[in-house]
C-alpha cells in the first residue's frame, strides 16, 4: 500500500461530505477502522470512502447503525474490498432491503385504508386499541405494523 492510498480524517471528511465527528462516531461503532501513523493520527484507506457512502445510503433507507454494522462485517478487514466482496454484501443487504420494502408497502396500504378513509369504524380501524390490548405484542402501533387485532368480547 502506498502512502497516497491513505487519507487523513479531514481528507476523508472532505471526500464524503460528512463531518470528522461523524467519522469518529463511525469508528467508535466499528464501521470504519483506520490505521494510526507513528504520530497517532488516523489514516483511512481510500476504500473507506465507499464504506461511508454505503453507510449514508443505508441510513437514508432507515437502517440502524447496528444493522449497517452487521452488513459491513461481511467485508474484509485490512484490505480494500473487491467486486466479489461488495457483491456478497449487496446480496445479503438486498434481502433485508426487500423485506423492509415489503413492510413499508404493507404499511402504506394499511394507512391508506385506515387514516385516509374517514370511516371512523372502531370495528375495523387498525389504530383503535380498546383497553390497550395491543400491548401484549410490544411497543408501537402494533396493528398498523401488521399484528392481528385481539378480538374482544364487546365486538
Amino acid at each position: 500500500m502506498k502512502k497516497t492510498d491513505l487519507l487523513s480524517i479531514g481528507e476523508l471528511a472532505e471526500r464524503t461530505g460528512i463531518s470528522t465527528s461523524a467519522i469518529r462516531f463511525y469508528e467508535e461503532k466499528e464501521l470504519v477502522m483506520p490505521a494510526r501513523n507513528n504520530g497517532g493520527q488516523r489514516r483511512f484507506m481510500r476504500a473507506d470512502i465507499r464504506r461511508i457512502s454505503f453507510i449514508l445510503v443505508a441510513q437514508e433507507f432507515g437502517f440502524t447503525i447496528a444493522e449497517i454494522g452487521v452488513q459491513l462485517k461481511r467485508l474484509p478487514e485490512g484490505r480494500a474490498p473487491n467486486k466479489a466482496d461488495w457483491t456478497k454484501l449487496s446480496t445479503h443487504f438486498k434481502i433485508h432491503l426487500d423485506a423492509r420494502i415489503a413492510k413499508m408497502n404493507a404499511l402504506r396500504e394499511r394507512l391508506e385504508g385506515c387514516m385516509g378513509c374517514g370511516c371512523l369504524s372502531l370495528n375495523k380501524c387498525q389504530l383503535y386499541n380498546a383497553g390497550d390490548a395491543a400491548a401484549s405484542y410490544g411497543r408501537g402501533p402494533r396493528y398498523v405494523m401488521g399484528d392481528d387485532p385481539i378480538q374482544t368480547l364487546d365486538e
